[in-house]
């Protein structure tokens, strides 16, 4: 039989692993009867955490939000990967430079000296180089982020890649991160009635937060579906190469923003690319580093063989 204490760590443990728990859902997992458990649900909100409790079949528990931040219980390597983050944060937020800084402090005063040596050892060869990544607004991701959760609309003013403006409201359902530290909102385009990619960093203000929504089933592959609309569908030019290479062999070398990656056979792939003229679509799939034919379309041949021909001057001057 477990002690008090240590069953109160596993409940809160439990809790925070998930929005919300069903009160028999909750029992089960934590191998006590239903009796015992209001008891610790009721110890721990005398401790100030802030436990929500419905009545009937739709019923059950849920850690709410309190008046102050209640202690987290994190494993050696949650505590681990949030500090990386803390450190990464500093660059990628708008404004949260300062605030990283004293969570990491605080982290790190905490940490057991095995972590603080492992957290002190990435932060000691780690160095961040100054790139053209947009910096994020932490409010406005977070906004998206529980817009997504609780199935809520949303409406903001957007900028598209053109610079137009336009006000748009959507259904949330994803939020994706790319390599090259861009977040991308997928959502419902309630007035254009389709599935849109937007781009986080692109949006004005806050959002507001509207009534919820009733959800509609997403696209069928979600990654795929923005790799395709990052890497491809809104470029002037697009084309299909066929890869002198396993799929496998080349994912490690194509990131999410170059192209859609898909297997053709053990030794083949095919790779959709988009980009606004034709040589720059010949320098991405170049940087691939294999052998590569055009798939299509055929009336960009003639414009391929042109910048070859320059290719081929280029490499026989002496």
């Amino acid at each position: 039989m477990l002690d008090t204490s240590t069953r109160l760590l596993r409940l809160l443990s439990v809790l925070q692993s998930r929005r919300s728990w069903t009160g028999a859902g909750l029992a089960e997992r934590l191998e006590v009867t239903p009796r015992t458990l209001r008891r610790d649900i009721d110890r721990l909100r005398s401790l100030g955490y802030t436990v929500a409790a419905a009545a009937g079949p739709g019923g059950g528990y849920q850690l709410s939000r309190g008046s102050a931040l209640p202690p987290l219980l994190l494993d050696d390597d949650e505590a681990i990967a949030i500090a990386v983050s803390l450190r990464s944060a500093m660059d990628a937020f708008a404004g949260m430079s300062q605030t990283a800084v004293s969570a990491l402090v605080k982290l790190n005063q905490l940490l057991p000296s095995r972590l603080r040596k492992r957290v002190g050892a990435l932060q000691a060869v780690t160095v961040s180089i100054g790139g053209t990544a947009p910096v994020l607004d932490p409010d406005t991701l977070t906004t998206l982020a529980a817009a997504c959760r609780d199935q809520c609309q949303l409406t903001f003013d957007y900028r598209d890649r053109a610079g137009r403006a336009s006000t748009r409201t959507v259904e949330p359902v994803r939020l994706a991160h790319t390599g090259n530290r861009r977040w991308y909102l997928v959502a419902w385009d309630v007035g254009r009635t389709a599935w849109r990619t937007l781009r986080v960093d692109r949006i004005n203000g806050r959002p507001a937060t509207g009534a919820p929504f009733r959800p509609r089933p997403p696209p069928p592959d979600v990654e795929r579906y923005v790799a395709e609309a990052i890497s491809y569908a809104p470029y002037r030019h697009r084309a299909r190469f066929k890869l002198a290479a396993a799929a496998a062999a080349l994912a490690g070398r194509i990131p999410p923003w170059l192209g859609v990656l898909e297997p053709l056979d053990s030794q083949h792939s095919l790779l959709s690319i988009g980009a606004e003229t034709p040589e720059i679509l010949i320098a991405q799939v170049i940087m691939c580093g294999v052998d590569f034919e055009l798939v299509e379309p055929e009336h960009l041949r003639p414009r391929f063989q042109e910048i070859a021909s320059r290719l081929n001057r280029a490499a026989l001057v002496s």
